[in-house]
């Protein structure tokens, strides 16, 4: 698992990294509809899956459909493109903890949380302002260690008129983690954000996964993060655990028969 010295401040990643970013994802995007599909081992609870930044519920269609033929009940955050928090953050966000508790209040049982990129880190704040209606959370690629150390600033920027609201008191207060089980999925070859960003302080409750070769823009559809996301929320509430890749099956042996 990660271990991140305090001595230094993540970096964004490398520019080559970024620049091949389209292309890593159309792959990691038709590696999905190769794979194997994840067992049906979903409880029916419900799952909010939030997307990243400049993306809309358009781009986790793949994510929802394979979680919910897995036996979950998604739903999507029909908030359109995803901008960033509009406004005073806390009052914005209210109108997400909104929608938790009317998923909670519908099903009648808790709401697991599923964000991609900056929706990694509204499922954080959503989950420390209601962890009594969260199940548990899992984020993808998610930079709420480090948001500065990431190439989508300048996109953030564009999209709310140069405004941004990343102060050092927001900083510390995303670093937090919540209270609920917490499961963080990462790339080490993510070409937008600093992996050393994405990870969590490791405890009974809180785990980081690492995904080998995987682009940013693919974390939401690459068959093995789709597996993890799967096993993640399939685990029975009050009995989380984690995390263990399944071992491939031995090959079979076959001695030859003695006359």
């Amino acid at each position: 698992m990660p271990k991140i010295s305090s001595t230094h401040s993540p970096r964004p990643p490398a520019i080559a990294l970024l620049a091949i970013e389209p292309m890593r994802a159309t792959i990691d995007f038709c590696l999905s509809l190769l794979g194997r599909k994840p067992r049906a081992t979903g409880d029916g609870h419900p799952v909010l899956v939030l997307p990243g930044l400049a993306a809309g519920d358009w781009s986790t269609l793949r994510l929802r459909r394979v979680l919910d033929r897995a036996g979950f009940k998604t739903s999507e955050w029909g908030m359109g493109i995803n901008r960033g928090p509009q406004g005073d953050f806390d009052k914005w966000l209210a109108g997400l903890e909104a929608k938790v508790r009317e998923l909670h209040a519908q099903n009648g049982r808790k709401v697991s949380l599923v964000g991609w990129s900056l929706g990694g880190i509204y499922a954080r704040e959503l989950a420390k302002r209601t962890p009594e209606l969260v199940r548990q959370v899992v984020t993808l690629g998610s930079p709420f260690g480090a948001p500065g150390a990431s190439h989508a600033g300048g996109v953030f920027r564009l999209l709310n008129a140069g405004h941004s609201q990343l102060t050092p008191a927001l900083e510390r207060r995303l670093r937090r983690d919540p209270p609920v089980p917490t499961t963080a999925v990462y790339s080490k070859t993510d070409g937008v954000v600093a992996w050393e960003g994405c990870t969590v302080r490791e405890s009974a409750t809180a785990e980081n996964i690492e995904v080998s070769c995987v682009s940013h823009c693919g974390l939401g559809t690459h068959p093995r993060v789709l597996r993890i996301v799967v096993d993640r929320l399939s685990q029975p509430q009050g009995r989380w655990r984690p995390y263990r890749e399944a071992r491939p099956a031995k090959p079979l042996r076959l001695v030859p028969r003695t006359v």
